[in-house]
């Protein structure tokens, strides 16, 4: 049995819906929408507008949940975990109105802890069993502070007949090496992110030793926001009891990448960061790592490549392999 599974960054898909209302009263005998009724906010009426950092938090335009969805499409993966999603209902409308004919049977997400509201969760072909969100998890470093930014999301897989787990899924999306504009002065920001993910790769590796048997078949996934052979991720990457295998080390490209100058020294990589008057940085952020009894079955590896740099409606490339269960 050939059982695609892959990971991608969709880049801040948000809903189109800007704001949320409650409003007290309503006019008389209004049961269907009215242009010619003006309803006004009251004193006493309830209204959240969505911001982050002070700035409104407005949808994806809808030509870049295009271009995401063209590759979501063009893989057409059996599962896919994602990341960077508001919630379930904008991943439900996702997969419903630009997957279309090639629409998932199961979505599933659970709110994490981001303050910009993007989540992980995960579209399959096959049916899912246990789900589990490890957003409450602490690090003994910093007992009084959740370790993960985002969420682990913990997922089984099960087979189309749901008698059998074919898989559990540990999806990440783990501190970013960005320095938000209120800790540029900072000089050790940099370090904090750093030390913080580092935290969260020691708590998914205790997690997953404590929710895993030496021969269980799991894969660890998701945006790492580092390289493969960082230090920030050696505990879990190098922990010799689980004994991962890195599943993209030889990927391929399903298509060449953008031209480019300078060239990247490698062509495995799936996060472009260009900075003003820097060369390009191209670095592995996505990543995939199997358990010791998924790797002597995988058969494949690939990097999905985007189209263009610029308006290929995410700075990630999604990455995916093929497993004969």
């Amino acid at each position: 049995m050939e059982v695609t599974v892959g990971s991608y960054n969709l880049n801040n898909l948000f809903s189109r819906f800007n704001f949320q209302g409650v409003i007290s009263a309503v006019a008389d005998n209004d049961t269907e929408v009215n242009e010619t009724v003006l309803y006004e906010f009251g004193p006493q009426d309830t209204i959240k507008i969505r911001d982050y950092m002070g700035r409104l938090v407005k949808g994806k335009d809808i030509d870049k949940i295009n271009k995401v969805a063209e590759l979501v499409k063009e893989m057409d993966l059996d599962v896919l975990a994602i990341q960077e999603v508001e919630d379930i209902d904008t991943l439900k409308l996702f997969n419903r109105d630009y997957l279309q004919e090639k629409k998932y049977d199961h979505v599933a997400l659970i709110e994490g802890n981001d303050p910009r509201r993007i989540d992980v969760g995960i579209l399959s072909k096959y049916p899912l069993g246990g789900i589990t969100s490890w957003q409450r998890a602490v690090h003994p470093d910093d007992p009084t502070k959740t370790v993960f930014g985002r969420d682990l999301l913990q997922i089984e897989v099960l087979n189309k007949t749901r008698s059998r787990r074919l898989f559990t899924i540990f999806n990440n999306h783990l501190k970013s090496k960005y320095v938000d504009f209120r800790n540029q002065g900072d000089p050790d920001a940099q370090k904090k992110n750093d030390a913080r993910r580092t935290r969260q790769a020691d708590i998914v590796a205790q997690i997953v030793k404590a929710q895993t048997r030496p021969d269980s078949p799991y894969i660890i996934l998701g945006d790492m926001n580092d390289a493969p052979e960082s230090t920030c991720l050696e505990p879990f990457a190098k922990d010799p009891e689980l004994n991962l295998v890195d599943a993209l080390a030889k990927a391929k490209e399903t298509r060449a990448a953008p031209s480019q100058t300078p060239k990247p020294a490698s062509k495995i990589w799936s996060h472009r960061f260009k900075e003003t008057g820097k060369p390009a940085l191209h670095e592995l952020y996505d990543q995939i790592w199997l358990s010791p009894s998924l790797a002597s079955k995988m058969t494949e590896a690939w990097i999905q490549r985007r189209r263009t740099l610029t308006t290929g409606g995410s700075d990630h490339d999604p990455v995916w392999i093929k497993l004969e269960l």
